[in-house]
């Protein structure tokens, strides 16, 4: 037994320890990957601001990047294999052609003006050839800053010839000047560039600039025109989601926009059936109501006039007003066709309506005034943020500011305003709380709710927050 206890007391040392280490390495890897994981996090999020947001743009970047990756390997591989090989061996083939003729020169007794040997080398090689009575090469002139003809010719000569050389390839564009140190003269010779080094490797690249350049020009152009019905069809679902008319519009591009496009247009028809049914069927109640509600009112009229009467008249009227509310709510006034409307003169007569109400109000607003929007409906829910306003406080400022793509509204007030936790809540329809402000006129709870519907329909949204005049500030947002 006792030997037992030793064995499960080493085991458990044992795994203790392991366990240790195993705590000890998952820190280190932590401390290790916590850097980088910051570092590639922090360039992700450079990459995204850097990269095109469109998707004509993404796609170009699809189509170029790897062209251009292409054509630079196979440029290098050109330059670093193909070309550099064949200047080798054309310089080779200069270096040894002069090394023969040296070597013609020590073996072989020559005149004194080598007429022999330069006959050899002009007409067999191709290489004008002289002896200067100097015995100093020339000092040496500044090598080109990319000549790999310098380079390569340089090295052949050194491992061919081995004698002290000067060489000029820079001095006249066709034709080579080489010098070797013989013991007693200097050989010149003159090559043609074209011997030694290849010329016409431009054309290639020459050709891989063309060929890019007419594969980029297809691949925009066949990029346009299939980003082109996507555009459209952005366009068309931003114009019906603000409520305006989507005119001549039908599926274009390819199967799957078609498809999205098909997709939209049915979203499309069957929701203006909805509203069509909807706008039917409240037309009806409508006039069902209002005709039991006239039929209230002629009784009330005979009944003559008492105290009673009086009251009821009033519920008559009050219950009119509550149900032209309720069919402004349901309707949502999406039979009204957008028009382009001078907002600084509809905020202008806000203000005068708020004024004759006995309400202190101020208007300013910037930017283009004219904005398209539906005239009828955006008037009526500036105007119940303005009267909710009104109702609870003794000033009100309304600002308006458009820009490029938003035309926003506020109205500032000096009332009490509304807790945070309850701006939700006041647009909710029907809910009526103690200290909310959603109550219009009618006392039905449908004010604010009414205003967001119209917003929401025009694209935009309503929100609440607080005013630098100490109450409520309502904000109306629509894009332009």
């Amino acid at each position: 037994m006792t030997s037992l206890d030793e064995g499960v007391g080493r085991l458990r040392n044992a795994a203790s320890h392991l366990l240790t280490a195993a705590n000890a390495a998952a820190t280190a890897a932590g401390s290790i990957t916590a850097p980088i994981s910051g570092r590639w996090g922090r360039f992700t999020l450079w990459l995204k601001t850097v990269l095109p947001k469109g998707l004509y743009a993404r796609a170009l970047l699809i189509v170029i990047v790897p062209m251009v990756v292409l054509q630079s390997l196979v440029a290098f591989m050109f330059v670093e294999r193909q070309w550099s090989l064949v200047n080798y061996y054309l310089s080779s083939a200069v270096t040894r052609e002069i090394a023969t003729l040296i070597d013609v020169y020590k073996s072989y007794p020559q005149g004194a003006d080598r007429a022999q040997l330069r006959r050899i080398a002009q007409e067999r090689l191709g290489l004008a050839v002289d002896f200067l009575p100097e015995t100093q090469l020339p000092p040496l002139a500044p090598k080109p800053f990319f000549s790999q003809l310098d380079a390569t010719l340089s090295d052949e000569i050194r491992k061919q010839i081995g004698l002290p050389f000067w060489i000029d390839t820079v001095g006249r564009s066709s034709i080579v000047e080489i010098r070797i140190k013989l013991p007693d003269t200097i050989m010149r010779v003159f090559a043609r560039r074209a011997d030694a080094y290849d010329f016409n490797s431009w054309i290639f690249l020459l050709w891989m600039v063309v060929t890019s350049l007419v594969v980029l020009t297809i691949a925009i152009l066949f990029l346009r025109n299939q980003i082109r019905p996507i555009v459209r069809l952005a366009d068309a679902a931003e114009a019906f989601g603000k409520g305006r008319e989507v005119t001549n519009f039908r599926p274009r591009g390819a199967r799957e926009v078609r498809r999205a496009a098909a997709a939209f247009l049915e979203m499309k028809i069957r929701i203006e059936r909805a509203i069509e049914q909807r706008t039917t069927m409240l037309a009806g109640v409508s006039h069902d109501l209002r005709t039991i509600l006239t039929r209230f009112k002629l009784e009330l009229a005979l009944l003559g006039d008492s105290p009673e009467v009086e009251a009821i008249k009033k519920d008559v009227d009050e219950m009119a007003g509550m149900l032209e509310a309720y069919l402004a709510f349901a309707r949502g006034d999406l039979g009204e066709q957008p028009a382009p409307t001078d907002m600084a003169a509809m905020l202008e007569e806000l203000r005068s309506d708020s004024e004759r109400h006995g309400h202190r109000a101020t208007v300013a607003f910037h930017g283009q005034p004219e904005v398209t929007v539906r005239p009828a409906a955006f008037k009526r829910c500036l105007a119940n943020l303005v009267s909710n306003a009104g109702r609870f406080a003794s000033a009100v400022a309304i600002t308006g500011h458009r820009d490029h793509r938003w035309l926003t509204v506020t109205v500032d007030d000096d009332g009490p305003g509304i807790p945070p936790p309850m701006r939700e809540d006041v647009f909710k329809p029907f809910l009526r709380l103690d200290d909310a402000r959603n109550q219009d006129e009618g006392g039905t709870g449908l004010g604010l709710a009414i205003a967001r519907d119209i917003a929401r329909s025009h694209g935009g949204d309503i929100t609440l927050g607080d005013s630098p005049l100490g109450g409520l500030r309502a904000s109306v947002r629509v894009p332009v």
